[in-house]
């Protein structure tokens, strides 16, 4: 695989399953020194981590974090900075979902989904963008920094018993876009890849019942569900210089979810 990100140190938040394991695997892949930030579960932390230094491409460390706290995370980039030097790529994939009605919802259910999702953003990226501003004459960039932010197609379609998740995607794409608008003549780029449906653990249940992925087919376009590579394919991309003119923009991994399919035959 070609090295595009060679030299390059990375932060991917929540990045010991799913997608994040598999950005952290495609970055390091492609020649970063990767952080995987985890909160729970550490053997898996550990077993990405040594699957990554194993491969022979980028080192990766286990960084344990809460990203909704403030003083873990400003622990973390210091913990980043000491064993990496600095930082050049922060993925924020960190995200939580709690199902519930509006009339059922808890203040501590929003205020969950708020910090982790939204908040985690906020504290990483300004953790992130207060490095990329000292980064000067990056040997292997030509950008000082670059943000990219795990979104969802969801910040564009409503998901009823999910306005807490859909909340927080739609902020974090404004956010972003306002964020890329001000360190945009810094040389800061931050952009959002925003999956559709994509084949992880947390979904089993539907794409492993014959019945649900069928129903699920019916909002796919393109005929298959997502995989965790084709998310992280997009992420190396927007990581690396062939992206160098593009910021604040989103792009959609969904094989066609966002295209209304439900109106290929007629509105």
């Amino acid at each position: 695989m070609e090295k595009r990100l060679s030299g390059q140190k990375a932060l991917v938040t929540g990045a010991n399953s799913g997608i994040g394991a598999a950005v952290a695997q495609r970055l390091a892949a492609e020649g970063a020194d990767v952080v995987i930030n985890w909160l729970f579960n550490e053997d898996a932390t550990r077993e990405v981590a040594e699957k990554i230094n194993k491969a022979g491409g980028g080192k990766a460390i286990g960084i344990k974090a809460d990203v909704s706290n403030e003083e873990q995370v400003d622990a973390m980039f210091k913990q980043m900075f000491k064993e990496f030097g600095t930082i050049d790529i922060l993925v924020n994939n960190a995200g939580i979902e709690i199902h519930n009605l509006l009339e059922n919802m808890s203040k501590a259910e929003w205020d969950k989904v708020i910090g982790v999702n939204l908040t985690g953003n906020f504290l990483c990226s300004r953790a992130a963008v207060r490095q990329f501003l000292k980064n000067e004459n990056r040997p292997h960039s030509r950008s000082r920094g670059k943000i990219v932010n795990i979104s969802s197609v969801h910040q564009v379609i409503m998901w009823a018993g999910f306005s807490s998740y859909c909340a927080t995607k739609a902020g974090i794409n404004l956010f972003a876009q306002s964020v890329a608008q001000e360190y945009a003549e810094k040389k800061i780029r931050i952009n959002s890849v925003a999956p559709g449906a994509i084949k992880t653990p947390i979904n089993q249940n539907v794409w492993s019942d014959p019945k649900g992925m069928a129903d699920l087919m019916t909002k796919m376009p393109y005929g298959r569900m997502g995989e965790v590579e084709d998310v992280a394919a997009a992420v190396a991309f927007l990581s690396s210089d062939e992206a160098d003119y593009i910021t604040g923009t989103t792009l959609y991994v969904d094989g066609g979810m966002c295209l209304y399919p439900e109106f290929r035959f007629g509105g």
